[in-house]
């Protein structure tokens, strides 16, 4: 298994460097599909309506995923889309039973190679293997027949015409979730400066591994459970805004860890902390925005687009609409964002579009003004000079509270009083974290020590 190589420099030497469409590190996978080598190209994700999923079920299942991709590159024919990529994101049932995800995996391929024959349409399919050690807790993370399950999954749709291997991993997160509604930084930093990325290194290990046998791509880890968690609670008033966006740039040392254990990208859409590893390592990232909305409401709809290389509506279920299934009418959205982007590009104005998106966010939400060019490059900065995850995920959560003071003292961003409190107690709590990870795990035993088996991160 390959060992693991912290990042130490950088890709980009400057935010205005970036730029969608195009990465230092492009990938070419499936049918000869280049992502990050000069467009952005829609990544179209999709997702069964309300179903019973059981062993009697999979062939009407089965049929119905054939079905949807054949509407989706029937719209992309008829659109004259010559590229894009199609996500399988396996349910929980799928990956449970991973011969059923395989199943699917192989007819989804068959209906992408008659459309390439038939049309000539290129396109590359990446499958998300659910991650079902979360269903017990506290969870077995390295042991146990759910993680048998996930890696025979990930073998299984390697072998069936799965191009990139994805994952949302939740390593941390049975630590994380109840941190996060009590608002306590010593759990969150435990949960993604020590537990997290000690399981990404494990699990990626495995995927990599597994990728290289089968001649595909590993493609990224996302931090959906962490940050979008955090994002959707504040959403709801649940937890403060500006806790929701320090999560934002806490995640992303740990979901490095995926590109230096061997990751390649395109990294996973849900992963809002993509820029700063496309920043650090170079690789093509998938992100969702404003054109998600029929997966999740957020307040980062267009500046999530600012530096990416496909472009994904999440997920939607396969209901019908007025314009048609769902999965279809949201491939044509996509495409036509991308083909915007890149006239915009091809006439010497991607930069000035680049802009746009970030200003027409950038202030009016703490966690988009996470996802600033500027914020972003100065995070991937201080992630490489840490020297180590504990070290890295610290620097991340000064760098939110640094970041989030000034735009409100320069009076570019406005918080409510109550968010203001909470922006001062997260400062404070920061203070008082030890200097190493060592004695963070000799503190947090009293409050946490029962929500996680240390032997399953390797502790």
């Amino acid at each position: 298994m390959v060992e693991r190589e912290l990042a130490s420099s950088l890709s980009y030497e400057s935010s205005d460097e970036l730029i969608f469409g195009v990465a230092k590190r492009p990938v070419r996978c499936g049918q000869g599909v280049v992502i990050g080598g000069g467009e952005v190209l829609p990544e179209v994700n999709f997702t069964l309506p309300p179903m019973t999923l059981r062993s009697e079920t999979l062939p009407e299942v089965r049929q119905r995923f054939r079905e949807i991709v054949t509407r989706v590159l029937q719209r992309a024919v008829h659109l004259g889309q010559e590229a894009l990529v199609l996500e399988f994101e396996q349910l929980y049932e799928m990956t449970q039973n991973p011969e059923w995800g395989a199943l699917i995996t192989s007819d989804i391929k068959k209906v992408m190679d008659e459309f390439n024959q038939r049309y000539g349409v290129k396109s590359a399919l990446r499958v998300t293997v659910a991650d079902i050690r979360d269903e017990e807790r506290p969870p077995k993370m390295r042991t146990g027949e759910p993680l048998t399950k996930m890696l025979k999954a990930f073998e299984l749709c390697a072998d069936a015409g799965a191009d990139i291997l994805s994952i949302e991993s939740t390593g941390g997160k049975e630590v994380s979730d109840r941190a996060l509604v009590e608002g306590d930084m010593e759990g969150l930093v435990f949960a993604m400066g020590v537990l997290a990325p000690r399981d990404m290194e494990f699990l990626w290990g495995h995927i990599v591994d597994i990728a290289n046998r089968y001649n595909v791509i590993a493609g990224g880890d996302t931090a959906c459970g962490f940050a979008n968690t955090a994002m959707q609670l504040s959403h709801q008033g649940l937890i403060p805004k500006v806790l929701a966006a320090v999560m934002r740039l806490v995640s992303a040392p740990r979901s490095l860890v995926a590109v230096e254990m061997g990751a390649t990208g395109p990294l996973k859409d849900c992963g809002y902390e993509n820029p700063i590893i496309k920043i650090i390592a170079g690789v093509p990232i998938s992100m969702e925005g404003k054109s998600s909305a029929c997966a999740h409401s957020s307040p980062l709809g267009n500046i999530a687009a600012a530096v990416c290389d496909l472009w994904s509506n999440e997920t939607v279920q396969d209901v019908r609409l007025l314009g048609g299934f769902a999965p279809e009418v949201f491939t044509e959205i996509l495409i036509y964002d991308c083909r915007l982007m890149n006239i915009a590009a091809k006439n010497g104005q991607g930069k000035w579009l680049r802009d746009l998106f970030v200003e027409s966010d950038r202030y009016r939400d703490p966690q988009a003004l996470m996802l600033d060019l500027t914020v972003m490059h100065e995070a991937a900065k201080r992630i490489v000079a840490a020297n180590d995850d504990y070290a890295r995920t610290v620097a991340m959560a000064n760098l939110a509270i640094e970041t989030i003071q000034n735009a409100v003292g320069e009076g570019k961003l406005s918080l409510p009083e109550r968010e203001r409190r909470w922006l001062s107690l997260i400062s404070e709590a920061l203070q008082d974290l030890p200097p190493s990870w060592e004695q963070l795990c000799e503190m947090v035993k009293a409050n946490w020590g029962s929500l996680f088996i240390p032997a399953e991160y390797g502790l």
